[in-house]
């Protein structure tokens, strides 16, 4: 296994960052990709665990110290094989994955975690680089007609691995362009869009469909959908967004974070914007609510935006910087995280909740905030009690609500296919992903709720399979 000894001799090399006065500048990735001998050098620290816990880690079950030891040994092209394997976006996930596997690497026990989520991107990005991705060619096909309703990363997977059984795939997606929260939802500095077109264009000549523009359920019946494909996947993810539904909430200048970054994608793009309807941070006081990886990603945006000054609030308490009781080893730990938008300036403040907006002549000027406290009630359930006399204002020409999403929209296909739900609102499924529509089945977030790419990911795989067996009579897809 690499190295017996290479965590004893090598530290843990963080992902290394363009300079912040460089990149606030424009909206290029930020991240730097490492050279070949420095990512030898840090997949000779993934020792010889005996059991390899950052499996378990991963939702999608990569391969983690078998390809960091083909890594370390320099045979690229068999450690992406095993990374395809298991994972059918690796460079995206390389880059936004919150790496939930290194916080269960047994290294992190007592020492800094491997650096898998860098390795793996630099896996395939090496194998881009000298050509060992091409397309797969397709020897026999089943004759089956499968509908992908939805371009997200639930939907290219399940796309990819039903493809590769030899069904032939046409992906909806209502966007402009193929994507889905990959292309709109994350900013560029993040995720440049030319990764999505690279993996899109790989996946058509592979012989995948892509139909654009087409609202399924509104401008394509779900009746006729249902006719035309022998089975259908919908993975239109959670996009309803939780509101804040306080006094001033009609004032002008409060925006919901996705409709803030999907405007900021399409006019980096060249996308012209009405007057009316630009949000737009330059020279304004920023104030975000909601303090997770979306919120965090406004905050970037409005850095290179030009805002003037920015403020990021969250009603929960500040997190820990180290492991507690509560989340010890291999659990992945609630943490503070500062991402490279928190580097780039800005302030960060927790346990405050919003009561009011105001201004004038309809537009939003300030927030009416007040600090709170968790205590436990008599059954040992968290209560928040605001703390009297802790009243403050927070001056702002632009708010920015990041407050999550609250389950999938239900005009349209959901109520045209009469889809049974689950008390959360997302769409119920049984263990096999089908719902209540014999031959329709659900991935992702509008089946699990709100969650991360790598999950989304690994439902998009799992559905793949049960529409392959329920076609089939069996599968030859893998479950995860």
């Amino acid at each position: 296994m690499a190295d017996p000894k290479g965590f004893l001799k090598v530290k843990r090399q963080p992902g290394i960052y363009r300079p912040v006065c460089e990149r606030v500048k424009d909206f290029a990735e930020v991240n730097l990709l490492r050279t070949e001998s420095q990512n030898k050098e840090q997949s000779s620290r993934c020792m010889d665990c005996g059991t390899p816990f950052c499996h378990s880690g991963c939702p999608i079950g990569n391969y983690i110290p078998e390809w960091n030891d083909l890594v370390f040994h320099g045979q690229w092209q068999k450690a992406f094989g095993l990374l395809e394997a298991t994972n059918n976006l690796p460079e995206i996930t390389g880059r936004i994955c919150p790496a939930l596997c290194e916080y269960a690497c047994v290294l992190g026990i007592n020492d800094d975690p491997v650096t898998i989520r860098e390795n793996e991107l630099s896996i395939v990005e090496y194998a881009f680089k000298h050509n060992l991705i091409k397309p797969r060619v397709i020897k026999k096909r089943t004759g089956k007609k499968i509908a992908v309703v939805g371009s997200g990363p639930a939907g290219l997977a399940c796309a990819d691995q039903l493809n590769s059984a030899g069904h032939s795939i046409v992906v909806f997606e209502k966007d402009d362009a193929v994507g889905g929260i990959l292309r709109y939802g994350i900013p560029e500095f993040k995720l440049e869009k030319k990764i999505i077109d690279r993996r899109i264009s790989l996946l058509q000549k592979e012989g995948i469909k892509f139909k654009t523009g087409l609202d399924v359920g509104v401008d394509y019946g779900a009746r006729e959908l249902i006719n035309e494909f022998d089975a259908v996947c919908i993975a239109c993810g959670s996009r309803v967004p939780r509101d804040l539904s306080i006094e001033g909430r009609n004032l002008s200048g409060i925006h919901f974070a996705m409709d803030y970054l999907i405007q900021s994608n399409k006019r980096i793009k060249g996308g012209k914007i009405a007057a009316d309807r630009l949000i737009d941070a330059r020279g304004k006081r920023v104030a975000v609510i909601g303090g997770g990886d979306t919120g965090a990603d406004c905050v970037g945006v409005a850095h290179r935006q030009g805002a003037s000054c920015i403020m990021q609030i969250e009603i929960m308490p500040k997190p820990p910087t180290c492991r507690t009781k509560e989340h010890s080893w291999p659990k992945y730990p609630l943490l503070l995280k500062s991402s490279t938008s928190h580097e780039e300036g800005g302030q960060r403040d927790w346990s405050i909740l919003t009561k009011k907006f105001t201004g004038s002549n309809g537009k939003v000027e300030r927030l009416y905030c007040v600090r709170v406290e968790f205590k436990k009630d008599n059954s040992g359930c968290p209560l928040m009690q605001e703390i009297r006399g802790s009243e403050f204002e927070i001056e702002a020409d632009l708010v920015i609500l990041a407050l999550g999403f609250l389950h999938p929209e239900k005009k349209g296909l959901i109520q045209e296919l009469k889809l049974e739900l689950d008390q959360k609102g997302n769409v119920k499924t049984g263990s096999d992903f089908m719902t209540s529509k014999k031959g329709v089945f659900a991935c992702g977030d509008m089946r699990r709720g709100q969650s991360l790419i790598v999950w989304a990911i690994s439902e998009g795989r799992s559905s793949a399979h049960h529409i392959d067996k329920y076609l089939m009579g069996q599968s030859v897809l893998p479950k995860l």
